[in-house]
This record gives C-alpha cells, sequence and structure tokens, in this order.
C-alpha cells in the first residue's frame, strides 16, 4: 500500500486538523505506517522537532496520533503572521524572512512548489499511507493559481480529496455544494466526496439531504461525525473559545483538596503557543480562563502572560488596557505571575528589539531582572533540565536572547547551573514551552502557586498529561472507525479518486 488523501474543508475551522488526527489514529491501529502532512499551514501555534525544524503543533500533534517523531518534511511551509499584512516565512523548520501575503502569492509561493512536492514524495515514499491536511478551503478562487495546499497539490500529486464541513455553523449542504461547483473540471475529478464533522440530535433526519446532495453532485458522503466536547486540539487558526470562556470547552473536574486554583491567561497580540495553559486547565480544580481586562486579574490565584509573536506589541497592549498595572501591583503583592516566552520579555526590565518590532530599546514591566536582546538567528531547541526538584522538558521558539542579571535560577541542569528563566518571589518567567506538560513539574509549580495565593489546593497526585492526550487521540480515531465508512475510506486511500466523478457547473471562473 502506497496510498494518500487530501482532508479539505469548506471553511477553516471545519475540522480538517482534527479528521486527519482522527483518520491517523484509525490507520495506526489497523497495522497501517501513515504519517500526516500539511503543505502550508499559517499559525502561531508551533512546534519544534527533534532535530530543531520548526513546525505547526497541529502536524506535531498529527504525528503524535499516527506514533511518528514529528519532522520538518511534515510541514514544510510554516507562515507565521506578525500583523495583518505581513508573515515569517518558515522552510523546512527554519525562518527565511518576512513577506507581505500580496509578496508571498505574487510569485513565493508557486516557487514554494518544488520543495512541497519533494516532501509529500519522500513521504510517501517512506510510510505506507500520507494524510494530507489542506487549508482554508479549495475554493478560494482567488488563490487557486498559486495554490499548494488544496487543490494545487491534490492535482500535482494526484490525491483523492475528501471535503469536510461543520455542520454546526449551519448550511453545510450549501457548502459542500458550493465549493465543488467552483472547482474546474480537473480539480472537481479528484473531489471523492463529503464528510459531515460536528453533528447534533439524530442522524436519521439528515440522511435525506445526504441522499440529495450525492444526487446533485455524484458523489457521497463517507460519515457524520457527531458533535464532542473537548476534543479541538492544537488548533492552528486562534481561539475557537471566547476569551471569557473556558479552554477547550472542558470541563473542570472537582479539586482534590478544599479550593481551586483560578488561572487568568493575558490574551495578548499575536498570542502564540497558548497550548502551553492545557496542561493546567488538564488539572482537576484548577479553572483557566483568557482575559482581555484587567478587573478580570482580581481574583485570579495566577496569572499568565503567554507567548507573542509580537512583544513590544503586546507589552504596549498590556499597558493600554490597565494590565500592566494590574500585574505589577500583584507582584508587589506577592501573588503569582508567569511569564512564557514573550511573557517572560514582557517581565523583563528593557528590550532591545531591532529584529522582530524594529522599536528599539522599549522599557519592560521591571517584575524580572532581566534584558532581552532580538537576535536575528531564531532559537529552535528541545532542552531537558530540572525546576522545583523535578525534571521538566520542552521547546524554545524566540528571537530574545535574555540576559540574567539576578533573582533566583528557575530550570537548571540539575547541577546548580541555570538554563534558563528566574524568578523573583511570586513572579517566574521562562522561555521554555510546553513545560507544563511535565507533570512532576506542573504539581510542584501549583503547590507554589496555592501557597502564595493562599488556596488550599492540592495537585492530583495521578493526572498524566501525555495520557490525557493519547486518550483524546484515541477518541478521534474512535469516531472515525465508528461513524466514518472507513470501507470506502480505506479504498480512497488505496486507490485514489473513483473514475467519473460528473462535473458541477459552473465551475472555475476562466
Amino acid at each position: 500500500m502506497s496510498g494518500g488523501l487530501l482532508i479539505a474543508g469548506t471553511t477553516s475551522d471545519a475540522g480538517k486538523s482534527v479528521v486527519t488526527a482522527g483518520i491517523c489514529r484509525w490507520l495506526v491501529r489497523q497495522g497501517v505506517k501513515v504519517a500526516p502532512f500539511k503543505a502550508q499551514n499559517m499559525s502561531l501555534n508551533s512546534f519544534v522537532t527533534r532535530e530543531g525544524a520548526e513546525i505547526g503543533r497541529a502536524q506535531a500533534m498529527q504525528a503524535q496520533a499516527a506514533r511518528v517523531e514529528p519532522t520538518a518534511q511534515m510541514n514544510p511551509v510554516l507562515l507565521k503572521p506578525g500583523g495583518d499584512r505581513s508573515s515569517q516565512v518558515v522552510l523546512m523548520g527554519r525562518p527565511v524572512g518576512e513577506m507581505t501575503a500580496r509578496g508571498y502569492h505574487g510569485g513565493r509561493q508557486e516557487a514554494l512548489l518544488g520543495t512541497v512536492l519533494d516532501c509529500l514524495a519522500e513521504l510517501r515514499g517512506t510510510y505506507d499511507a500520507v494524510i494530507c491536511e489542506g487549508a482554508g478551503s479549495p475554493a478560494e478562487i482567488n488563490l487557486r493559481r498559486t495554490d499548494i495546499v488544496n487543490m494545487g497539490i491534490a492535482r500535482n500529486a494526484r490525491l483523492p480529496v475528501l471535503v469536510v464541513g461543520d455542520i454546526d455553523r449551519g448550511g453545510v449542504f450549501a457548502s459542500f455544494f458550493g465549493t465543488v461547483a467552483l472547482l474546474s473540471r480537473a480539480d472537481q475529478e479528484l473531489v471523492a466526496g463529503f464528510l459531515v464533522n460536528k453533528f447534533r440530535g439524530d442522524v436519521s433526519l439528515l440522511e435525506p439531504g445526504l441522499d440529495m446532495l450525492r444526487g446533485l453532485t455524484g458523489r457521497p458522503s463517507y460519515g457524520v461525525l457527531p458533535f464532542r466536547h473537548g476534543l479541538g486540539i492544537d488548533e492552528e487558526d486562534g481561539l475557537r473559545v471566547s476569551l471569557r470562556g473556558t479552554v477547550r470547552e472542558s470541563v473542570v473536574a472537582p479539586p482534590v483538596g478544599a479550593d481551586v486554583l483560578r488561572v487568568a491567561v493575558c490574551a495578548v497580540p499575536l498570542m502564540s503557543n497558548f497550548t502551553d495553559v492545557d496542561a493546567l486547565a488538564a488539572e482537576p480544580g484548577v479553572v483557566v480562563r483568557f482575559v482581555d481586562r484587567a478587573e478580570e486579574l482580581a481574583d485570579a490565584d495566577l496569572v499568565v502572560v503567554p507567548g507573542t509573536r509580537g512583544t513590544v506589541k503586546a507589552l504596549a497592549w498590556l499597558r493600554e488596557r490597565g494590565l500592566a498595572d494590574a500585574i505589577a501591583r500583584r507582584a508587589a503583592e506577592g501573588r503569582p505571575v508567569l511569564g512564557i516566552c514573550g511573557g517572560f520579555q514582557v517581565l523583563g526590565e528593557h528590550i532591545e528589539d531591532e529584529v522582530e518590532s524594529r522599536a528599539g530599546h522599549v522599557d519592560g514591566l521591571g517584575l524580572l531582572p532581566v534584558r532581552v536582546r532580538f537576535a536575528r538567528e531564531k532559537t529552535l531547541t528541545r532542552p531537558v533540565g530540572e525546576a522545583l526538584g523535578e525534571p521538566v522538558e520542552g521547546y524554545e521558539i524566540h528571537h530574545g536572547v535574555a540576559e540574567v542579571t539576578g533573582g533566583e535560577a528557575f530550570i537548571s541542569d540539575g547541577n546548580g547551573h541555570s538554563l534558563d528563566g528566574c524568578r523573583v518571589g511570586a513572579v517566574w518567567g521562562t522561555h521554555w514551552h510546553g513545560s507544563l506538560e511535565s507533570d512532576g513539574f506542573r504539581r510542584a509549580f501549583l503547590r507554589e502557586v496555592a501557597a502564595a495565593a493562599g488556596r488550599r489546593f492540592v495537585p492530583a497526585a495521578d493526572t498524566s498529561f501525555a495520557a490525557l492526550r493519547e486518550e483524546q487521540l484515541d477518541r478521534l480515531g474512535d469516531l472515525i472507525e465508528e461513524h466514518a465508512d472507513t470501507d470506502a475510506l480505506w479504498r480512497l486511500i488505496e486507490s485514489g479518486a473513483p473514475q467519473g466523478l460528473p462535473f458541477i457547473p459552473p465551475g472555475a471562473p476562466a
């Protein structure tokens, strides 16, 4: 078997990432050696592979679903927005410069097609099956000429295409039909059918519509996936939940101790790797919410300033909204604050930035004895160390180089030598993303937070974040196995799109 499949969507956030992960987990449980692939990803939620390459976190999650080590080949092009009009272009895991959307779609994107196809070919030569994820919608007719992630790659690699639609948004039948009808004849020949996502209710009520859709398009449905809470893991397109909502629609388990612990995450502009707080939300009795107003910090036991692609912009935003003053008051009162990556830099004394914002010298909040200088070379590592007497590991993605001039060491090498970050009182800072996924360290940190906050909170002794992630990925595999037509999916992956699929007018504009 040397098969492939492209999961496209009627819209962004239709469920492409989780469906791709679910198919990967279903296949690997069948004994298939499978890998994920996304040619081009736009996301601030990224990850560092073992070889030091930066890729989208969604592809790292899909690799975990496939039980393989993530590599740069699985996401050769990553775009990291730095504003409304420009993004950092990361090619094969390394940044190669900033580019406007017009410049990228005006020629650079087409030039990357060869690299993308080489990566896909390498994966297909190594694995039994490669499950590819598209981006946005394949019917973006204004971008079709330069497309390298949807029908552009499907045409070049002769991949069958399955279109996913989010029925919870409404209008899914029109979206399915319109998506196909706006594609050229050659593109339509590869669109094999549809997959309904996030359905609530009695499937029998939906079946007449699916039959009519098949009559209109000549293409079947490959399944109806029911709505499930808590499966939106490692999204690419930002927070699906309200800033004042919960994390991932998660249900907070009762606390082990007498009190809950309330965590407020400042929703800074260009927030990156907001998944850092997922491990906190997984703890029984920990309530995590994203906030954008100073008054929302009042009852928080811990305030987290997360990573950001715009450190100086985030600093200005915190000041404009009064959050900076509120955080400074907390620190003066000995109430816990944690800064991660860009958030760590914000808590320092000053920033010299001629790279990201080009703002030059900017005063930080002055809560940690740290001076930051932005380097052109990006730090991309997977370090391991010790903190609070527990082993900890994480990953670093930053241009800012921190000079720590005081305070206590936060993360060390176990022999008394500081590796990263620092602590002053109840204020901590680190560049390490993902450190809270280390169970022993997370529990030790929460005990410190609870003591400083005066809360009778006790971390659960048996919470394993890695095991919880595996359970989530198994649930995605179960969704595919129980609610998709897996026999038809198997044929599609192995043999490609059926011959003779009808053309639906009007097709793509000339």
